[in-house]
């Protein structure tokens, strides 16, 4: 184990010390010969900076609606879907959803930019239904990169939950139908029951992945206009790279650490309370 702890402790543990080191700190990346310990002043300045609360609300926003709801609803749906499905239509849906996950998120960022753009697909769709038109990624922008973020990033859940229920045995669902149980009722009480631990396991690894999404929002909105957009890594990367902030970026990013560590705390006692 001593050559795999060694390099983890290089490569890893020594960059995680150098970063929490450094937001304590008030470096900056404007030439600046030394800097100098400030304790907890880069936090105390992020909690009274109504930029940095604006960012928190809508990594929040953006968590939930693209996560817990849209990726998370969408890909049990087709999950569900697709078990029923003749396997030419599976074929064909798994390698359509599967095609976004693949895609580089830059490039997916500017697919999705030219869909909701003022002159982009969407617009051209609503105009031919003789629908009204307006330019989405200046007055919907969280909904429009939510949306990007669903696209995108749905298929990893469909694949978790399509495993999970194909370890559900028939001779339980039948069961349940024989005993006179809808649709809805052996979902609720049948289906769902039984793949909770993957739901709670897809909803962690979403939930990260989604708090962390940089690339997606920069491409289509750059966290505008007027920082509408503007989520957490956003925020971060804009004081510590254009505003030369280093410290203080970092700290933010500590701090969107935290935040992602309360997200796996609740979702682990979730899945340790099973019955």
């Amino acid at each position: 184990m001593a050559p795999a702890t060694i390099v983890m402790a290089l490569f890893l543990a020594g960059p995680i010390a150098y970063c929490v080191y450094i937001a304590f700190t008030d470096l900056q990346l404007t030439g600046q010969a030394t800097s100098s310990f400030v304790g907890l002043d880069n936090f105390k300045a992020a909690f009274h900076d109504d930029a940095f609360l604006n960012a928190v609300r809508l990594t929040l926003v953006f968590t939930f609606l693209s996560s817990i709801v849209g990726q998370n609803t969408l890909g049990l749906a087709l999950a569900a879907l697709m078990k029923r499905a003749s396997k030419p239509v599976r074929t064909v849906t798994a390698a359509v959803v599967v095609t976004a996950w693949v895609l580089p998120e830059v490039v997916a960022g500017f697919l999705l930019y030219a869909f909701f753009r003022r002159e982009g697909t969407l617009n051209a769709i609503l105009d031919w239904l003789g629908l009204p038109s307006q330019n989405w990624l200046f007055t919907l922008p969280i909904l429009a990169v939510s949306f990007a973020n669903v696209w995108r990033g749905t298929a990893f859940s469909m694949l978790v939950y399509s495993a999970a229920l194909d370890e559900i045995p028939a001779e339980i669902t039948e069961a349940a139908e024989v005993d006179g149980a809808n649709a809805w009722q052996r979902l609720w009480h049948v289906t769902l029951p039984m793949i909770r631990r993957s739901i709670g396991t897809n909803l962690m690894l979403n939930t990260l992945q989604t708090l962390s999404v940089f690339g997606l929002i920069w491409v289509m909105t750059r966290g505008g206009p007027s920082n509408h957009s503007q989520t957490l890594p956003l925020f971060m990367y804009e004081q510590a790279f254009q505003k030369s902030m280093i410290g203080y970026g970092t700290a933010v990013a500590l701090l969107l650490l935290i935040v992602g560590s309360l997200f796996s705390v609740v979702y682990m006692r979730l899945l340790r309370s099973e019955p």
